[in-house]
């Protein structure tokens, strides 16, 4: 087990608002921290905004504020959209926070200082929207990829960072290291840029171009590049909070798939550069499409996560973007999708297990648990199921198949319900003599849904707490992923009424 985890987000750009992409890439790794703390291991959650570049500085000169102004509003609109969303992060960072404006020009000092930083001349094919340059190869029919756009050609002298000098070592660090950036697709997709003569990095803007960014410590009338600013995030955030020893390099950093090439290449150079260890794993997600068109605000298809939280809880949302997808794949969005899941899984599934065994419990108990019996086949099977489900989660969380690992969870819910189908303790509670069975099998369904809260605790924290509430659970147990099945009650523990845990959702 490690002694400790680091685990961040990207820096969200802050030209728009929160959308379900940078949603689900949170809740990702909300899970994934949460998962990771419920395990006994120390954990740190870094999201943020990225807040410099050409394309901030255009957008608020459009909205008719300063960039100050335009960057504090947005900001303030990405953390309160993770705080109403739950998301329990360690630490928000802004690349306008005074600590990493100082960090970086640190780095920047260093790098020069040691002639990894040079002056010379910038010229090319450049997307204002992707604020970087293109080469003719990676246009589609002469226009940027991602923005549709013809680029512009430009000609300015600059300052440039010596990636070059570290292509080298960092394909064959990829090549050493199967698990480096997860899936294996993107690693291969790596491996395919770093075999190419891939030049050097332009890191700077004169300012008479561009005002808004870090000011170069070595020339004041240049900015510095926005992915060589922001990059900088996963190492100034821990150093701020005077951590860095304690959680670099144990890091995963999880991001879109559109960001690859600045994570996967330019960032590793970049440490190697600084004198810093390489970050432990990179993990890349697919893009969200809804109805199979790309969101967009034309065509009027855009997943407010706000809106969503609001009609069907936030519980089913996080459901839908972990089971819905598999890490790494697009996968597409349709409200009608959402209600499926929430109906079939949740509310049938989770929800009915739930309901029936405090109903039952407290009709034929008066809510308290009864002693178990000798255990039956039956009851061993289901005893089985959650302890085979506790194991298979594990694997496939840790390759981040969180879909796969939320299947494993409900197919024990599954048994769990068919149990009670099968042994029927509605109908033994007929015949007097049958009440200790029914008692027994009672008992077994409580403590199946115990431990599912558990399992699913990570993924579903709000729903865990309910099911922990109801059931009386004190915290510290809750916490005790290793307390025995049938351990956890006893006789004359009380359980609350039945609880609607997913309300069914009409289409």
């Amino acid at each position: 087990m490690a002694d400790h985890a680091y685990i961040t987000t990207p820096l969200y750009y802050v030209n728009a608002e929160p959308h379900l992409g940078s949603t689900y890439t949170t809740v990702v790794a909300d899970a994934l921290a949460r998962f990771s703390r419920q395990r006994g291991i120390p954990t740190v959650l870094q999201t943020g905004t990225d807040e410099h570049g050409e394309k901030i500085a255009e957008t608020a000169r459009e909205a008719g504020v300063s960039p100050r102004e335009f960057v504090d509003d947005v900001a303030a609109k990405f953390q309160a959209t993770w705080d109403s969303c739950g998301i329990q992060y360690d630490n928000f960072i802004r690349t306008s926070d005074p600590a990493h404006i100082e960090f970086v020009q640190e780095v920047l000092t260093r790098l020069h200082a040691n002639d990894d930083i040079y002056f010379g001349s910038y010229e090319g094919l450049y997307c204002v929207g992707c604020e970087r340059l293109y080469t003719e190869k990676e246009l589609q029919g002469g226009l940027c990829p991602d923005h549709l756009t013809k680029p512009t050609e430009v000609s300015e002298p600059n300052y440039f960072f010596r990636m070059a000098k570290y292509q080298d070592a960092i394909r064959e660090h990829i090549e050493k290291h199967q698990g480096f950036i997860h899936p294996e697709g993107y690693r291969n997709e790596t491996l395919g840029i770093l075999r190419e003569d891939l030049g050097d990095l332009c890191i700077s803007r004169p300012k008479e171009r561009l005002s808004w960014g870090i000011e170069l410590p070595f020339d004041a009338g240049y900015v510095t590049y926005v992915w060589f600013d922001a990059l900088l995030n996963y190492v100034s955030g821990p150093a701020a909070l005077g951590r860095f020893d304690e959680l670099w390099p144990a890091t995963l950093h999880l991001i879109g798939k559109d960001i690859l090439k600045p994570h996967a290449v330019y960032w590793p150079t970049m440490l190697l550069a600084a004198g810093y260890p390489l970050y432990d794993r990179l993990g890349v997600g697919g893009f969200w499409s809804s109805g199979g068109h790309k969101m967009s605000k034309s065509l009027g298809n855009v997943a407010k996560p706000l809106e969503l939280r609001d009609r069907y809880g936030m519980d089913a949302l996080r459901y839908f973007l972990l089971r819905d997808m598999a890490f790494g794949q697009d996968a597409d969005f349709t409200e009608q999708a959402l209600v499926t899941r929430l109906n079939a899984d949740l509310a049938n599934g989770l929800g009915n297990l739930v309901s029936r065994t405090l109903a039952m419990t407290k009709k034929y108990f008066e809510g308290r648990v009864q002693p178990r019996l000798p255990e039956t086949e039956a009851d061993a099977v289901l005893a089985t199921a959650f302890a085979n489900a506790r194991t298979k989660l594990d694997a496939h969380i840790d390759d981040l198949a969180f879909h796969r690992g939320l299947g494993a969870v409900w197919e024990a819910i599954d048994v769990a319900n068919k149990y009670v189908a099968d042994q029927a303790p509605f109908k033994l509670a007929k015949d007097e003599a049958q009440r200790p069975r029914v008692g027994a099998i009672l008992h077994n369904c409580i403590e199946a849904l115990r431990v599912a809260a558990q399992l699913v605790a990570p993924f579903l924290p709000e729903s865990a707490e309910k099911i922990r509430e109801a059931l009386g659970v004190e915290p510290e147990q809750f916490a005790n992923l290793d307390l025995p099945w049938g351990d956890a009650f006893s006789d004359d523990h009380t359980v609350s009424g039945p609880i609607n845990l997913f309300p069914r959702v009409e289409s």
